[in-house]
């Protein structure tokens, strides 16, 4: 009766971890840099028109939230990766790649909410909205219009980064039994 029972081991072999924590730690490098890249794009569009008027993000609510959102997807790309690290200590427990999970989601769903917000001012910014009589402004403040592009632009690759790290994190939660 035992030889029909599954014996299966699910600790993935010492290389393929060694090339997951390699793979994590570049990842949340590169989260880091492409966060810390949108923040000081979009802290830096500012744009003055020689008639008085000027943009600048901290005219919109959603912008500042994008802002806000950046800094902190920056901080916790720190923080993961000190959690990242602390996880490939010995023994190997699956909570704490269950916690690097949680982390990555809710860094992941912070970026994405930010982004999303700036992403529908911007809209409205470039393109106007006819029915409710707002015109584009992008075709006066083209380079404050241009730098909140870059920066949602580096903002969406961090949000990207940040979902492969959360799948990675999740396969390793559910891969190592304790």
């Amino acid at each position: 009766m035992d030889s029909f029972e599954a014996k299966t081991n699910h600790d993935p072999p010492l290389k393929t971890q060694r090339v997951m924590l390699i793979l994590q730690i570049l990842l949340r490098i590169l989260a880091f840099a492409f966060t810390l890249g949108a923040v000081l794009r979009i802290k830096t569009s500012k744009q003055v028109l020689f008639l008085g008027f000027d943009a600048r993000y901290t005219y919109s609510p959603s912008m500042k939230f994008f802002a806000y959102a950046n800094v902190s997807g920056c901080a916790l790309s720190v923080v993961s990766l000190f959690l990242a690290l602390m996880c490939c200590q010995k023994p190997r427990d699956s909570n704490k790649y269950f916690y690097l999970f949680l982390h990555d989601l809710f860094v992941f769903g912070v970026l994405v909410a930010g982004s999303a917000a700036a992403t529908a001012i911007g809209y409205v910014g470039k393109y106007g909205q006819k029915h409710s009589g707002w015109e584009p402004i992008c075709i006066f403040v083209t380079k404050f219009c241009h730098k909140v592009t870059v920066s949602l632009t580096l903002s969406y690759i961090a949000i990207i980064i940040y979902l492969c790290l959360t799948i990675i994190s999740a396969n390793q939660s559910r891969q190592i039994k304790a």
